[in-house]
C-alpha cells in the first residue's frame, strides 16, 4: 500500500512540474491516458533514483563534498533527464527540453513531493 501511495504522491508532483516548469511535458489524448503517463513515468522516476543515486552518491563522494552538495543539483537534473530518456524509448508522451528544465523540474519535483509526504500521514505512505 505504500509503494502505491508513494507512487500516487510522486506522479502529482510531476503534474505539478509539468504546470510549472516551462520545457517539461506530459501528453496524452484524455485525461485519462494523461494520468497512466504521468503514473508510469512516476515510475521510471523513482526506479532511476532508487537504482542509480546511491552509486552516484558513493562514486561522487569528493563532488558532493567539494561543492558542498550543490553537485547534487546536477545529479538530479541529469536523472531526470535519464527518466526522459528512458520514457521516450518506451513511447511514452513525456518531453524534458534540455538540462535547464530539468534542473528547475528536479527542484520543483522535491519540493512538491516533500511538501506532499508532509500532508500524507506517515501511517498511510509507510504500509
Amino acid at each position: 500500500m505504500g509503494f502505491l501511495i508513494r507512487l500516487a504522491i510522486t506522479a502529482i508532483a510531476l503534474w505539478i512540474t509539468t504546470l510549472i516548469v516551462p520545457g517539461v511535458d506530459v501528453g496524452g489524448r484524455t485525461g485519462g491516458n494523461t494520468a497512466l503517463t504521468l503514473l508510469a513515468v512516476a515510475l521510471i522516476f523513482g526506479v532511476v533514483n532508487a537504482v542509480l543515486k546511491p552509486v552516484i552518491k558513493v562514486v561522487g563522494c569528493v563532488f558532493y563534498l567539494l561543492t558542498l552538495g550543490l553537485f547534487a543539483l546536477v545529479v538530479n537534473a541529469l536523472l531526470f533527464l535519464l527518466t526522459d530518456w528512458i520514457a521516450r524509448q518506451l513511447d511514452l508522451p513525456f518531453r524534458v527540453e534540455g538540462f535547464w528544465p530539468a534542473f528547475w523540474g528536479a527542484i520543483v519535483m522535491a519540493v512538491v513531493t516533500w511538501l506532499i509526504s508532509v500532508a500524507v500521514p506517515d501511517s498511510l505512505a509507510d504500509r
